[in-house]
């Protein structure tokens, strides 16, 4: 009898991306487009100035292993950040604090799983569409899977509340400052603008969202052996509410220097620019809080808190090393050919056709720029001229960027954010994958037929391009 075929563990699928990766930069022609320094300081291509590198770079296999320990430096403000909330959870469960508000919420939504389930996922893409935030929901993955344990569902539906929230949020954001904001800003369109079409299928989205997450939670809690993740460890286990300490003076106090730690976060990233290194901080702080007020001895914290980072090893790792794939791709010089390559036959597309091609390249092209704002300096200095030509406005080139970035950002492995999310509820890629590809799939046709109604409906054509000077440069270079 043959063997059933067996899924190789995340980290081989990884590598082998990368090596495919490597492999192209032997095979795809080299080349670049000039770029020009926005009025904020960062690089946006040029249309129209794609040519051939003049000189062609052959990496070697010595290349190809250095872009792995490359690759976790690159990726470190995510890894060490992964590391510090990994390791101050770690110090909150010691004091209990994780158990009873796991206990207090099984109290208050134990018979009513599909209220919390639109709750998280509404409440996170709330949060990730105003002000884009992602890696912040990694401490709550773990209070989530204990959760979901608790009300007899699964980690994998934990998981999806989370990076559901997180996709959608960011896929039809009115105002993100790291994907809409930007993505207008390249394309000259006055920021802000077009906003009354993304409020309005916020909520649409959202519930696709939700029914897809609490679908497969009814099947877990009618049988666990429909669970994706029957046999796998679990990071905690589930008990009943009575099973669970009560909720005391010292557990809130601890709650509340959590919730303090949010809002500083929120804070400083809207209005001071903040971004990991110092999400970090914020939460060393609060470990420390959590050890006085638990009163736990300085021995005791740090040994609670080095295990919690070794816990997330594993995930630290993969972290990393799907940062690796661009990396090659950027050495190899065939990064800006495959943009190339993707843009070009959309001009010989009818306009709703066209708008929908859009999106379907970003969403491939996340794959190798998993950076929104990136991803948005490299794409939208094309998209935004090849639609002016061939009817699909700026403001539709814009819709189907963030469609493309957003909702791919739920299932590329290249996504540090969604590598963090996966490795510490201990789920495998290859089931993620298995849960969120029909997601996925029924959010694109959702969005295609947004894009072709906003095509046929002109949305966006009584907003004309503003003439800023980095749009004029744009402009004269085609």
């Amino acid at each position: 009898m043959t063997e059933r075929f067996k899924v190789p563990h995340t980290l081989i699928l990884l590598l082998s991306m990368m090596l495919v990766a490597y492999l192209a930069t032997w095979l795809v022609p080299q080349g670049f487009f000039e770029t020009i320094t926005l009025d904020n300081g960062r690089e946006a291509v040029v249309a129209g100035t794609y040519a051939l590198a003049d000189e062609q770079i052959r990496l070697t296999p010595m290349d190809f292993l250095v872009a792995i320990p490359r690759a976790l430096a690159a990726a470190q403000d995510v890894i060490f950040f992964v590391f510090i909330v990994g390791g101050v959870l770690a110090i909150a469960r010691s004091t209990g604090t994780i158990d009873a508000l796991i206990g207090r919420l099984l109290e208050r939504f134990g018979h009513k799983p599909e209220l919390l389930i639109f709750m998280v996922v509404f409440s996170f893409a709330l949060a990730s569409g105003a002000i884009g935030t992602a890696g912040e929901y990694i401490p709550f993955v773990l209070i989530l899977v204990g959760l979901c344990k608790a009300m007899r569902l699964d980690a994998m539906t934990a998981v999806g509340m989370v990076v559901t929230g997180y996709g959608i949020g960011y896929g039809v954001s009115a105002f993100s400052p790291f994907t809409v904001m930007v993505a207008q800003q390249v394309a000259g369109l006055p920021l802000y603008s077009g906003i009354e079409l993304r409020l309005a299928i916020f909520v649409p989205f959202v519930l696709i969202g939700f029914h897809h997450v609490w679908r497969y939670a009814k099947r877990v809690q009618q049988d666990p052996a429909n669970s994706l993740t029957a046999g796998l460890p679990c990071p905690l286990q589930g008990s009943d509410a009575a099973d669970y300490p009560t909720l005391n003076a010292r557990h809130k106090l601890i709650l509340f220097g959590l919730v303090a730690t949010i809002i500083t976060a929120v804070w400083g990233i809207s209005q001071r620019g903040w971004y990991l290194y110092e999400l970090g901080g914020i939460f060393i702080l609060w470990g420390m809080f959590t050890a006085i007020v638990g009163q736990l001895s300085a021995d005791t914290a740090a040994e609670k808190f080095i295990e919690g980072v070794k816990d997330l090893a594993t995930t630290a790792i993969l972290i990393g090393i799907a940062r690796g794939i661009a990396l090659i791709m950027e050495d190899g010089q065939i990064l800006h050919t495959l943009v190339y390559a993707m843009s070009s036959p959309l001009s010989h597309l009818g306009a709703e056709l066209a708008a929908v091609g859009m999106f379907f390249m970003q969403t491939l092209l996340n794959l190798f720029i998993p950076s929104g704002s990136g991803q948005a300096y490299v794409t939208m200095p094309l998209m935004a001229p090849v639609g002016d030509l061939i009817g699909v406005n700026r403001q539709i080139a814009v819709l189907a960027y963030q469609f493309g970035d957003g909702f791919s950002n739920m299932i590329i492995p290249t996504n540090a954010v969604l590598m963090g999310i996966i490795g510490m509820a201990g789920v495998p890629y290859h089931l993620w994958f298995k849960f969120c590809w029909p997601l996925i799939v029924k959010l694109m046709l959702a969005a295609s037929v947004v894009l072709v109604l906003a095509v046929v409906f002109d949305y966006g054509a009584d907003v004309q391009p503003q003439q800023t000077s980095q749009a004029q440069t744009i402009e004269l270079a085609l």
